[in-house]
Parts: C-alpha cells; structure tokens; sequence
C-alpha cells in the first residue's frame, strides 16, 4: 500500500510539474504571438526588380527539342545548349506555343537537358521596351515528389501500424510549429534562440506524447528534452562568442540582409543548431528512456535500485552516443561536400580552411550538437532510473502497455 501510495504521488507530482512546463511555454509563445517585433525591426524594402514589368512563372510541356549544340565556357569545357519548343499549359497565357533557349544563360549538364514530353516550369517577364521573355528554369517534380511521399506513409503504416500514423501526426505538428511559429516570429525580429528553444520544446513534447502515449518514459524523455534544449542553447551561445562568428558565412545570410530584413543573423546561426539537433535528440532521448523502462521491466531486482539501473543503461548509451556522434559529422560533411570538393580543387593550408567562417560554422554546429547529445544521454538516462526505481504495485506497467492485470 504503501509502495502503491508513493507511486500514486511520484506521478501526480511529475504530471504537474510537466502541465506547468507545458503551460509556461504555451503562454509564452501566445505572448511572443500577439507582441510586436523588436524596436530594431525595420520594414522589410521591396526587392527591385530587374524587368520592367510584373514576371510570374507558369507551366508547360516540352513539344520538341528543336536543336541541342554545344558553346564554349573556358577553353576546354563546353557545354550543351537547346532550343524547344514548349507548350505552355497554365496561367493566362495558356495554349499558346513558343520557342526558347535553354543553356545560354545558365549552366548545364546531362542531366538538366529535356526531352519531347517533359513538364517544365517556365518565367514569363517583361523587357522594358514591352517584349515579352520567357525562360525554362526547372523541371516539374509535384509528381516524383507526391508518389515519394505516398510510399513513405504507406511504409510508416504498414511497418509500425497505429504507431506509425501517430508518428506521422507529430510530423505534421513539427512542420505546424516550425512553418507557423518559429519562422515567422524570428523573421518578425524576436530572438531566434529563445523562439528557437520553445518551439522545439513544444514541438518535441506534441511528438513524443502523440507516439509513445501518456507513459513513464515519456515523461522522462521530455524532461531530458527540456534540459538537454537549455544546455545546448547556452553552448550554442558560448561556442558562436568564443568562435566570434558573425552569422554572415552562408550565401542564404548574406541574401537575408540583402533583402532588407531585420534578422539577427548571429541568432539565427545559433537557432539553426539547436533546431538541427532536434531529429536525432529525439532518437537518443526516447531510445534511452524505452532502455531504462525495459531493463527495469526484465530485471524486478532494479526498480528500487536507481544507481545499478543507470549504471547499465548507461551501457546501451555509450553505444547511443558513439552511433549518433559519427551520424551527426557525416551529415554535415555530405551537405557540405560541394564546398570541401572546391577546396580540394583550389587547395590552401588546412589552418586558413578550417579558419573561413563557412567552413567554422560547420565545425562549431557539429561539434555544439554533438555535446548536446553526449549531455542528453546521461541526463535522460538518470531521470527516467530515479522515476523507475519506485517499486510499482503489481496493478501497474508500463511502456504501450499500460493496462491492470
């Protein structure tokens, strides 16, 4: 009775203290929602643009190639250019047929030229002197894309049934609170870190209920969560100061300020690598939690020993933290495989390379996500063995399993 008493009251209490976390970040996003953006905020200017009149971009379909023959960029490489005839097939212009160029202005290679039937997307804009211009700029991949997207969720269901479609709920929560709060409120001029931490908060904590249900380890991984977002932000905050990067080592930034807004580009590279991190702190932290709960689960003798439960779950996660280190650094190593190819190509001493703020972001981004998850590891790994080893009355278990007996 007494164990079954303590149990009853180690819940009650850990609820609370989650709805008021909950309710915290809740009533702070709807305040940072109905607040104006910072004094600093300037009014975005309109982008001037280069024609003389409005240019909309319209679809259409590849009647014929007319003729595809090869122009010179530098001695020694070439490159294919075409003439099509293209049939546009949406927007006012609609029906009618006419010739273009495509490789004369941009660069080309095999794999952008097309065929007779391709669907193409083509701007139409104005000369100043009143001519119209049009021009094919890429291919239509609605199509490909839709029919990726279908075979994920078929494969998501299929696989992992009433969890899978759960899953796939808290995506769709993830790009609501990513599309609909976070980067509207840090393009209002809010601070990116702090919109950073709250959405990825409620963000993760929609996800993890949606999937793993109102359970012991739930509540132990979103109080990792909570945790490993707050210590990751202050070393992304200590990393980016110690470093003295600026914000300005992406061609996005750069065409951020160009077009007048009022970002705080420094804070935007630190909410970049706390909401970076957020995919695979989701993995660690849920997966040492279910590690906790299921040792406890096979092993009785551990649910009043908290320290001998750690100890061992800890075992699993030095494997966690071995795993997701090499899984972060290849990630960025293959998004930046262009830039490391063209210093390959143009070759200068490793200390000036790695000093570029391009390539010093990179490095400070993965190595402040890979502490994230070191500290994640541990932290959720000893919440959720204090909250397990309460010896539980034979009434109650846990994980999706949660029913009397």
């Amino acid at each position: 009775m007494r164990d079954e008493w303590s149990w009853r009251h180690t819940v009650l209490v850990l609820s609370g203290v989650l709805i008021l976390v909950a309710f915290a970040a809740i009533a702070l996003l709807l305040q940072l929602r109905s607040q104006p953006a910072s004094s600093a905020a300037t009014p975005t200017p309109p982008v001037p643009s280069s024609t003389a009149g409005d240019s909309q971009t319209v679809e259409a379909r590849v009647v014929r190639v007319i003729e595809t023959s090869q122009i010179e960029l530098t001695p020694g490489q070439s490159q294919a250019v075409q003439r099509l005839e293209i049939e546009i097939v949406s927007g006012p212009l609609r029906g009618e047929r006419v010739e273009v160029e495509h490789g004369g202005m941009s660069l080309t290679n095999e794999y952008s030229l097309y065929r007779e039937g391709d669907h193409v997307l083509a701007m139409v804009s104005s000369r100043p002197d009143g001519e119209r211009m049009l021009m094919v700029t890429d291919f239509v991949r609605i199509g490909a894309l839709t029919l990726l997207g279908v075979v994920f969720v078929g494969a998501t269901v299929l696989v992992s049934g009433w969890k899978g479609v759960r899953a796939l709920m808290g995506l769709a929560v993830s790009f609501i609170v990513l599309l609909g709060f976070v980067l509207p409120q840090i393009l209002a001029g809010h601070d990116p870190v702090l919109i950073s931490v709250i959405g990825s908060f409620v963000l993760l904590a929609a996800t993890l209920y949606l999937t793993q249900g109102w359970a012991l380890k739930t509540h132990a991984a979103l109080l990792g969560v909570f945790f490993s977002l707050l210590l990751t932000g202050a070393l992304a905050s200590f990393a980016v100061g110690l470093a003295r990067l600026s914000g300005f080592g992406s061609e996005e930034a750069m065409f951020l300020q160009a077009a007048g807004t009022s970002v705080n580009l420094r804070g935007l590279l630190l909410a970049g690598m706390i909401v970076g991190t957020l995919g695979v702190l989701d993995d660690v932290i849920v997966g040492q939690a279910s590690a906790v709960t299921e040792l406890a689960e096979a092993n009785p003798s551990l649910r009043g020993a908290w320290r001998e439960l750690y100890r061992r779950a800890m075992n699993i996660g030095h494997d966690h933290i071995a795993a997701t280190v090499n899984t972060l650094v290849l990630a960025y190593v293959g998004a930046a495989m262009p830039l490391l190819l063209l210093f390959q190509l143009y070759p200068e001493p490793w200390g000036m390379t790695l000093n570029r703020e391009m390539i010093a972001e990179e490095i400070v981004r993965t190595l402040v996500g890979s502490l994230g998850l070191i500290a994640a590891v541990p932290i959720t790994t000893f919440i959720a063995s204090l909250l397990r080893s309460f010896r539980l009355p034979v009434s109650y278990r846990f994980y999706d399993r949660e029913k009397p007996l």
